[in-house]
Protein backbone atom coordinates (compact mmCIF):
# COMPACT_ATOMS: atom_id res chain seq x y z
CA UNK A 1 0.00 0.00 0.00
CA UNK A 2 1.60 3.82 -1.22
CA UNK A 3 1.01 6.71 0.63
CA UNK A 4 -2.13 7.96 -0.68
CA UNK A 5 -3.52 4.09 -0.04
CA UNK A 6 -2.10 5.12 3.83
CA UNK A 7 -4.13 8.13 3.86
CA UNK A 8 -7.38 7.12 2.23
CA UNK A 9 -7.48 4.07 4.85
CA UNK A 10 -6.41 6.73 7.71
CA UNK A 11 -9.72 8.94 6.30
CA UNK A 12 -11.84 5.29 6.47
CA UNK A 13 -10.92 4.34 10.05
CA UNK A 14 -11.19 7.91 11.47
CA UNK A 15 -14.66 7.96 10.35
CA UNK A 16 -15.69 4.44 11.18
CA UNK A 17 -13.95 5.90 14.69
CA UNK A 18 -16.42 8.33 14.97
CA UNK A 19 -19.52 6.84 13.93
CA UNK A 20 -18.85 4.17 16.65
CA UNK A 21 -17.75 6.25 19.36
CA UNK A 22 -20.88 8.31 18.57
CA UNK A 23 -22.60 7.83 21.78
CA UNK A 24 -20.18 4.76 23.89
CA UNK A 25 -17.20 5.55 25.79
CA UNK A 26 -13.73 4.99 25.05
CA UNK A 27 -10.96 3.30 26.53
CA UNK A 28 -7.44 4.58 25.04
CA UNK A 29 -4.79 1.98 25.98
CA UNK A 30 -1.34 3.37 24.67
CA UNK A 31 2.66 2.05 25.33
CA UNK A 32 4.71 3.90 28.28
CA UNK A 33 7.66 5.22 25.91
CA UNK A 34 7.42 8.65 24.49
CA UNK A 35 5.95 7.64 21.36
CA UNK A 36 2.90 6.03 23.38
CA UNK A 37 2.73 8.77 25.84
CA UNK A 38 2.76 11.18 23.14
CA UNK A 39 -0.09 9.66 21.09
CA UNK A 40 -1.78 9.34 24.19
CA UNK A 41 -1.64 13.18 24.28
CA UNK A 42 -2.27 13.88 20.55
CA UNK A 43 -5.74 11.78 21.32
CA UNK A 44 -6.57 13.14 25.13
CA UNK A 45 -6.66 16.48 23.22
CA UNK A 46 -8.99 15.28 20.06
CA UNK A 47 -11.29 13.71 22.31
CA UNK A 48 -11.34 16.75 24.47
CA UNK A 49 -12.23 18.96 21.50
CA UNK A 50 -14.85 16.48 20.55
CA UNK A 51 -16.60 16.25 23.88
CA UNK A 52 -16.08 12.65 24.31
CA UNK A 53 -16.47 10.35 27.10
CA UNK A 54 -13.12 8.43 27.74
CA UNK A 55 -10.27 7.09 30.30
CA UNK A 56 -6.53 6.16 29.85
CA UNK A 57 -4.66 3.59 30.51
CA UNK A 58 -0.85 3.49 30.24
CA UNK A 59 0.76 0.20 29.51
CA UNK A 60 4.22 -0.90 29.74
CA UNK A 61 3.53 -3.87 27.53
CA UNK A 62 0.33 -6.33 27.46
CA UNK A 63 0.38 -8.61 29.65
CA UNK A 64 -0.78 -12.09 29.61
CA UNK A 65 -4.71 -12.38 29.94
CA UNK A 66 -4.87 -8.68 29.86
CA UNK A 67 -7.27 -7.96 26.69
CA UNK A 68 -9.79 -10.40 28.89
CA UNK A 69 -10.25 -8.33 31.37
CA UNK A 70 -11.20 -5.19 29.13
CA UNK A 71 -14.65 -4.24 29.28
CA UNK A 72 -17.23 -5.18 26.57
CA UNK A 73 -19.22 -1.76 26.60
CA UNK A 74 -16.12 0.68 25.58
CA UNK A 75 -14.94 1.27 22.50
CA UNK A 76 -11.10 -0.01 22.68
CA UNK A 77 -8.38 2.21 21.05
CA UNK A 78 -4.87 0.73 21.34
CA UNK A 79 -2.08 2.88 20.30
CA UNK A 80 1.26 2.26 19.79
CA UNK A 81 0.64 -1.07 21.10
CA UNK A 82 -1.89 -4.22 19.72
CA UNK A 83 -0.71 -5.54 16.59
CA UNK A 84 1.10 -8.56 17.96
CA UNK A 85 -2.09 -9.28 20.27
CA UNK A 86 -4.47 -10.04 17.13
CA UNK A 87 -5.35 -13.34 18.06
CA UNK A 88 -6.14 -12.40 22.02
CA UNK A 89 -8.40 -9.74 20.46
CA UNK A 90 -10.80 -12.10 18.18
CA UNK A 91 -11.04 -14.37 21.10
CA UNK A 92 -11.95 -11.48 23.40
CA UNK A 93 -15.08 -11.15 22.79
CA UNK A 94 -14.68 -7.74 22.33
CA UNK A 95 -16.63 -6.17 19.43
CA UNK A 96 -15.32 -2.26 18.41
CA UNK A 97 -11.26 -2.39 18.47
CA UNK A 98 -9.55 0.30 17.25
CA UNK A 99 -5.92 0.25 17.20
CA UNK A 100 -3.18 2.77 15.85
CA UNK A 101 0.32 1.03 15.66
CA UNK A 102 3.69 1.07 13.61
CA UNK A 103 5.11 -2.73 15.21
CA UNK A 104 5.85 -5.76 13.23
CA UNK A 105 2.66 -7.98 12.97
CA UNK A 106 2.43 -11.96 11.66
CA UNK A 107 -1.38 -12.33 12.91
CA UNK A 108 -4.32 -11.89 10.89
CA UNK A 109 -6.57 -8.97 11.23
CA UNK A 110 -10.29 -10.45 12.72
CA UNK A 111 -13.40 -9.04 11.80
CA UNK A 112 -13.60 -6.84 15.32
CA UNK A 113 -10.37 -4.75 14.45
CA UNK A 114 -9.90 -1.80 12.39
CA UNK A 115 -6.42 -1.06 12.40
CA UNK A 116 -3.84 1.42 11.21
CA UNK A 117 -0.23 0.20 10.80
CA UNK A 118 1.82 0.33 7.65
CA UNK A 119 3.45 -2.78 8.20
CA UNK A 120 0.33 -4.36 6.76
CA UNK A 121 1.19 -2.52 3.98
CA UNK A 122 4.11 -0.24 3.06
CA UNK A 123 6.31 -0.90 5.66
CA UNK A 124 6.59 3.08 5.65
CA UNK A 125 8.92 3.91 8.47
CA UNK A 126 6.35 6.27 11.01
CA UNK A 127 6.18 5.91 14.67
CA UNK A 128 2.52 5.50 16.29
CA UNK A 129 2.56 9.12 17.26
CA UNK A 130 3.13 10.37 13.30
CA UNK A 131 0.32 7.70 12.94
CA UNK A 132 -2.07 8.78 15.71
CA UNK A 133 -1.87 12.61 14.23
CA UNK A 134 -2.85 11.89 10.98
CA UNK A 135 -5.89 10.04 12.44
CA UNK A 136 -6.43 12.95 14.63
CA UNK A 137 -5.90 15.30 11.99
CA UNK A 138 -8.25 13.59 9.60
CA UNK A 139 -10.86 13.16 12.65
CA UNK A 140 -10.51 17.40 11.97
CA UNK A 141 -7.95 18.91 9.92
CA UNK A 142 -7.69 21.88 12.86
CA UNK A 143 -5.73 19.89 14.76
CA UNK A 144 -2.33 20.82 13.05
CA UNK A 145 -1.08 22.02 16.47
CA UNK A 146 -0.71 18.75 17.51
CA UNK A 147 1.67 17.49 14.96
CA UNK A 148 4.38 19.04 17.29
CA UNK A 149 3.94 15.84 19.21
CA UNK A 150 4.11 13.86 16.66
CA UNK A 151 7.27 14.78 16.34
CA UNK A 152 8.40 14.48 19.60
CA UNK A 153 7.54 10.82 19.33
CA UNK A 154 9.30 10.40 16.27
CA UNK A 155 12.58 11.45 17.80
CA UNK A 156 11.51 9.33 20.88
CA UNK A 157 11.44 6.63 18.42
CA UNK A 158 14.96 7.21 17.07
CA UNK A 159 13.38 8.46 13.64
CA UNK A 160 14.70 11.66 13.61
CA UNK A 161 16.41 10.61 10.40
CA UNK A 162 12.87 9.55 8.23
CA UNK A 163 11.08 12.91 9.43
CA UNK A 164 11.63 14.45 6.13
CA UNK A 165 10.88 11.71 3.93
CA UNK A 166 7.25 11.38 4.96
CA UNK A 167 5.69 13.79 3.09
CA UNK A 168 2.54 14.13 5.19
CA UNK A 169 3.11 17.67 6.15
CA UNK A 170 3.80 16.58 9.30
CA UNK A 171 7.12 19.16 10.09
CA UNK A 172 5.57 21.66 8.20
CA UNK A 173 2.60 21.41 10.42
CA UNK A 174 4.56 21.44 13.51
CA UNK A 175 6.41 24.84 13.05
CA UNK A 176 9.52 23.30 14.42
CA UNK A 177 12.59 25.03 13.60
CA UNK A 178 15.57 22.82 12.45
CA UNK A 179 19.38 23.47 12.22
CA UNK A 180 21.89 21.45 11.74
CA UNK A 181 24.74 21.04 14.51
CA UNK A 182 26.37 18.61 16.69
CA UNK A 183 23.97 15.80 17.99
CA UNK A 184 24.27 16.30 21.12
CA UNK A 185 21.32 17.78 23.69
CA UNK A 186 20.14 19.59 25.06
CA UNK A 187 21.51 22.16 22.55
CA UNK A 188 19.96 25.07 24.87
CA UNK A 189 21.47 23.99 27.67
CA UNK A 190 25.14 24.55 29.16
CA UNK A 191 27.83 22.46 27.69
CA UNK A 192 29.58 21.51 30.18
CA UNK A 193 26.30 19.70 31.76
CA UNK A 194 25.43 18.59 27.97
CA UNK A 195 28.52 16.89 27.25
CA UNK A 196 28.31 15.03 30.93
CA UNK A 197 25.17 13.20 30.37
CA UNK A 198 25.40 12.95 26.78
CA UNK A 199 24.28 9.35 25.62
CA UNK A 200 23.58 9.41 22.69
CA UNK A 201 26.28 10.00 20.95
CA UNK A 202 28.02 7.86 23.79
CA UNK A 203 31.50 9.45 24.16
CA UNK A 204 33.61 7.08 25.81
CA UNK A 205 36.09 8.70 28.58
CA UNK A 206 33.60 11.89 28.47
CA UNK A 207 30.01 10.27 28.91
CA UNK A 208 29.39 9.92 32.59
CA UNK A 209 33.15 11.69 33.25
CA UNK A 210 33.52 15.10 34.98
CA UNK A 211 37.10 15.32 34.47
CA UNK A 212 36.80 14.07 31.06
CA UNK A 213 34.04 16.93 30.30
CA UNK A 214 36.84 19.49 31.54
CA UNK A 215 39.58 17.97 29.40
CA UNK A 216 37.43 18.53 26.43
CA UNK A 217 36.68 21.53 26.34
CA UNK A 218 39.94 22.95 27.62
CA UNK A 219 41.52 20.68 24.16
CA UNK A 220 38.84 22.75 22.12
CA UNK A 221 39.83 26.05 24.11
CA UNK A 222 36.34 26.89 25.25
CA UNK A 223 35.92 29.03 28.55
CA UNK A 224 33.41 29.39 31.17
CA UNK A 225 32.30 32.73 31.89
CA UNK A 226 30.47 34.65 34.76
CA UNK A 227 27.28 33.18 33.56
CA UNK A 228 28.94 29.90 32.94
CA UNK A 229 30.00 27.88 29.91
CA UNK A 230 28.08 28.73 26.78
CA UNK A 231 25.44 26.19 24.93
CA UNK A 232 26.23 24.45 21.63
CA UNK A 233 23.83 27.06 19.78
CA UNK A 234 25.79 29.60 20.91
CA UNK A 235 28.85 28.56 19.32
CA UNK A 236 30.54 29.76 16.88
CA UNK A 237 31.41 27.95 13.58
CA UNK A 238 35.15 27.36 14.36
CA UNK A 239 34.27 26.59 17.97
CA UNK A 240 31.99 23.82 16.73
CA UNK A 241 34.45 22.71 14.33
CA UNK A 242 37.24 22.43 16.70
CA UNK A 243 34.55 20.13 19.39
CA UNK A 244 33.71 18.10 16.65
CA UNK A 245 37.16 17.39 15.62
CA UNK A 246 37.83 16.51 19.67
CA UNK A 247 34.45 14.00 20.18
CA UNK A 248 35.60 12.25 16.35
CA UNK A 249 39.35 11.57 18.04
CA UNK A 250 38.02 9.98 21.40
CA UNK A 251 35.99 7.76 18.70
CA UNK A 252 37.67 6.85 15.23
CA UNK A 253 35.09 4.83 14.06
CA UNK A 254 32.55 8.02 13.88
CA UNK A 255 32.07 9.88 11.23
CA UNK A 256 30.87 13.44 10.40
CA UNK A 257 27.75 12.24 9.43
CA UNK A 258 27.21 10.52 12.54
CA UNK A 259 27.20 13.09 14.69
CA UNK A 260 26.53 16.36 12.65
CA UNK A 261 22.41 16.48 11.63
CA UNK A 262 19.67 18.02 12.62
CA UNK A 263 18.57 19.61 15.86
CA UNK A 264 14.54 20.26 15.92
CA UNK A 265 13.37 23.12 18.13
CA UNK A 266 9.88 23.37 19.20
CA UNK A 267 7.93 25.90 21.06
CA UNK A 268 7.05 24.35 24.07
CA UNK A 269 6.05 26.52 27.56
CA UNK A 270 6.03 29.57 25.49
CA UNK A 271 10.14 28.97 24.77
CA UNK A 272 12.17 27.06 22.11
CA UNK A 273 13.10 23.79 23.67
CA UNK A 274 15.43 20.94 21.79
CA UNK A 275 12.74 18.43 20.89
CA UNK A 276 15.63 15.73 21.80
CA UNK A 277 15.26 17.04 25.07
CA UNK A 278 11.97 17.29 25.83
CA UNK A 279 11.67 13.81 24.26
CA UNK A 280 13.70 12.34 26.40
CA UNK A 281 12.00 14.31 29.82
CA UNK A 282 8.70 12.22 28.45
CA UNK A 283 10.75 8.70 28.31
CA UNK A 284 12.38 9.42 31.71
CA UNK A 285 9.11 10.44 33.75
CA UNK A 286 7.25 7.09 31.90
CA UNK A 287 10.02 5.22 32.63
CA UNK A 288 10.65 5.76 36.24
CA UNK A 289 6.91 5.05 37.10
CA UNK A 290 5.46 8.64 36.35
CA UNK A 291 3.15 8.48 33.34
CA UNK A 292 0.98 11.01 34.46
CA UNK A 293 3.57 13.58 34.83
CA UNK A 294 4.86 12.93 31.19
CA UNK A 295 1.47 13.01 30.03
CA UNK A 296 1.23 16.52 31.48
CA UNK A 297 4.35 17.38 30.18
CA UNK A 298 3.12 16.78 26.69
CA UNK A 299 -0.49 18.81 27.70
CA UNK A 300 2.05 21.63 29.15
CA UNK A 301 0.60 21.84 32.13
CA UNK A 302 2.97 24.17 34.03
CA UNK A 303 2.68 22.14 37.66
CA UNK A 304 4.53 18.96 35.66
CA UNK A 305 7.96 21.09 34.69
CA UNK A 306 9.99 21.06 37.91
CA UNK A 307 8.75 17.84 38.47
CA UNK A 308 9.52 16.41 35.40
CA UNK A 309 13.26 17.56 35.46
CA UNK A 310 13.26 16.46 38.93
CA UNK A 311 12.35 13.19 37.60
CA UNK A 312 14.81 13.37 34.46
CA UNK A 313 17.83 14.55 36.39
CA UNK A 314 17.48 11.04 38.02
CA UNK A 315 16.54 9.10 35.54
CA UNK A 316 19.97 10.49 33.44
CA UNK A 317 22.30 9.28 36.76
CA UNK A 318 20.43 5.72 36.03
CA UNK A 319 21.91 6.07 32.51
CA UNK A 320 25.40 6.64 33.56
CA UNK A 321 25.33 4.20 36.07
CA UNK A 322 23.80 1.74 33.81
CA UNK A 323 26.25 2.49 31.44
CA UNK A 324 29.17 2.03 33.45
CA UNK A 325 28.18 -1.39 35.20
CA UNK A 326 28.01 -2.57 31.26
CA UNK A 327 31.87 -1.51 31.20
CA UNK A 328 32.97 -3.07 34.19
CA UNK A 329 30.88 -6.41 33.87
CA UNK A 330 31.91 -9.44 32.17
CA UNK A 331 29.30 -9.84 28.89
CA UNK A 332 28.86 -13.04 27.00
CA UNK A 333 30.80 -11.78 23.96
CA UNK A 334 30.87 -14.13 20.74
CA UNK A 335 31.54 -13.11 17.13
CA UNK A 336 29.10 -10.96 15.96
CA UNK A 337 27.02 -10.54 19.39
CA UNK A 338 27.19 -9.25 23.10
CA UNK A 339 24.76 -10.45 25.24
CA UNK A 340 24.46 -8.58 28.20
CA UNK A 341 23.17 -10.19 31.45
CA UNK A 342 22.04 -7.51 34.26
CA UNK A 343 20.02 -9.49 36.49
CA UNK A 344 18.61 -7.30 39.22
CA UNK A 345 21.15 -4.27 38.97
CA UNK A 346 19.33 -2.52 35.91
CA UNK A 347 16.00 -1.51 35.76
CA UNK A 348 13.66 -3.58 33.08
CA UNK A 349 12.46 0.11 32.10
CA UNK A 350 16.14 1.06 31.24
CA UNK A 351 17.97 -1.79 29.79
CA UNK A 352 16.60 -1.36 26.31
CA UNK A 353 17.05 2.18 26.70
CA UNK A 354 20.67 1.21 27.65
CA UNK A 355 21.11 -1.28 24.41
CA UNK A 356 20.08 1.65 22.24
CA UNK A 357 22.11 4.07 23.41
CA UNK A 358 24.97 1.16 22.84
CA UNK A 359 23.98 0.17 19.29
CA UNK A 360 24.07 3.79 18.74
CA UNK A 361 27.85 4.57 20.30
CA UNK A 362 30.14 3.51 17.39
CA UNK A 363 31.71 1.04 20.13
CA UNK A 364 30.30 -1.93 18.27
CA UNK A 365 30.89 -2.73 14.48
CA UNK A 366 27.94 -2.59 12.08
CA UNK A 367 25.71 -5.28 12.12
CA UNK A 368 26.65 -6.66 15.61
CA UNK A 369 23.48 -7.71 17.99
CA UNK A 370 23.86 -6.50 21.32
CA UNK A 371 21.33 -7.89 23.82
CA UNK A 372 20.36 -7.00 27.42
CA UNK A 373 18.48 -8.71 30.57
CA UNK A 374 17.18 -7.34 32.94
CA UNK A 375 14.71 -8.72 36.01
CA UNK A 376 11.17 -7.85 35.96
CA UNK A 377 9.31 -9.75 38.99
CA UNK A 378 9.76 -13.38 38.69
CA UNK A 379 10.31 -12.55 34.52
CA UNK A 380 13.36 -11.30 32.69
CA UNK A 381 12.94 -8.74 30.13
CA UNK A 382 15.06 -8.96 26.98
CA UNK A 383 16.00 -6.11 24.39
CA UNK A 384 17.84 -6.50 21.86
CA UNK A 385 18.92 -4.22 18.81
CA UNK A 386 21.17 -4.51 15.68
CA UNK A 387 23.82 -2.02 15.44
CA UNK A 388 23.60 0.17 12.00
CA UNK A 389 20.30 -1.50 11.99
CA UNK A 390 21.96 -4.11 9.49
CA UNK A 391 22.47 -7.59 9.10
CA UNK A 392 19.92 -9.89 10.84
CA UNK A 393 15.97 -9.80 11.73
CA UNK A 394 16.70 -9.70 15.99
CA UNK A 395 13.31 -10.24 16.66
CA UNK A 396 13.35 -13.76 14.02
CA UNK A 397 16.16 -14.80 16.32
CA UNK A 398 14.17 -13.53 19.51
CA UNK A 399 10.51 -15.98 17.97
CA UNK A 400 13.14 -18.90 17.51
CA UNK A 401 14.58 -19.01 20.80
CA UNK A 402 11.16 -17.61 22.76
CA UNK A 403 9.20 -20.53 20.73
CA UNK A 404 11.37 -23.14 22.53
CA UNK A 405 11.34 -21.24 25.90
CA UNK A 406 7.97 -19.93 26.12
CA UNK A 407 7.32 -15.73 26.41
CA UNK A 408 6.03 -13.26 24.04
CA UNK A 409 7.90 -11.43 21.58
CA UNK A 410 7.72 -8.33 19.64
CA UNK A 411 9.31 -5.39 18.00
CA UNK A 412 10.64 -4.84 14.85
CA UNK A 413 13.66 -6.36 11.98
CA UNK A 414 16.58 -4.54 14.02
CA UNK A 415 15.05 -3.66 17.53
CA UNK A 416 12.64 -6.23 19.22
CA UNK A 417 12.23 -7.82 22.71
CA UNK A 418 10.83 -10.72 24.60
CA UNK A 419 9.78 -11.48 27.81
CA UNK A 420 10.34 -14.90 29.41
CA UNK A 421 10.20 -16.97 32.99
CA UNK A 422 13.25 -16.47 35.09
CA UNK A 423 13.31 -20.17 35.67
CA UNK A 424 14.11 -20.41 32.03
CA UNK A 425 17.26 -17.67 31.73
CA UNK A 426 20.15 -20.21 31.11
CA UNK A 427 18.42 -22.25 29.19
CA UNK A 428 17.23 -19.06 26.69
CA UNK A 429 20.99 -18.02 27.30
CA UNK A 430 22.26 -20.70 25.82
CA UNK A 431 19.32 -21.31 22.84
CA UNK A 432 20.48 -17.50 22.10
CA UNK A 433 24.19 -18.00 21.54
CA UNK A 434 23.43 -20.87 19.78
CA UNK A 435 20.85 -19.09 17.24
CA UNK A 436 23.36 -16.37 17.08
CA UNK A 437 25.85 -18.26 16.12
CA UNK A 438 23.73 -20.49 13.74
CA UNK A 439 22.37 -17.15 11.89
CA UNK A 440 26.38 -16.08 11.52
CA UNK A 441 27.05 -18.80 9.50
CA UNK A 442 24.18 -18.49 7.64
CA UNK A 443 25.38 -15.18 6.30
Amino acid sequence: MEKEELKSQIATISKKFLEKTRDKEILVISHFDTDGITSAAIMIKTLKKLDKLFSVKILKRIEENFISTLPKNKIILFLDLGSGNLNEIKESGLKDIFIVDHHETTQEVPENVDIINPELYSKQKISASGLTYLFSKSIDPENKELAKLAILGMIGDNLEKEIGKLNYDILNDSEIKKKRGLLIYPSTRPLNRTLEFCSNPYIPGVTGNVRGVLELLRETGLKPTNKGYPSLMELKEEEMAKLVTAIMLRNPKAKNKEIIGDIFLLKMFNKLEDAREMSAKINACSRLGESDTAIQLCLESPKAIKKAESIHAKYRQRIVSGLKFIAENKNLTGKGFEIINAKDEIKDTIIGTLVSILSNSLLYEEGTILIGMAYYGNKIKVSARSVGKQGRNVREILSTVIEKTGGEVGGHKFAAGCMLKQEKEEEFIQGLKKQLEIELIKI
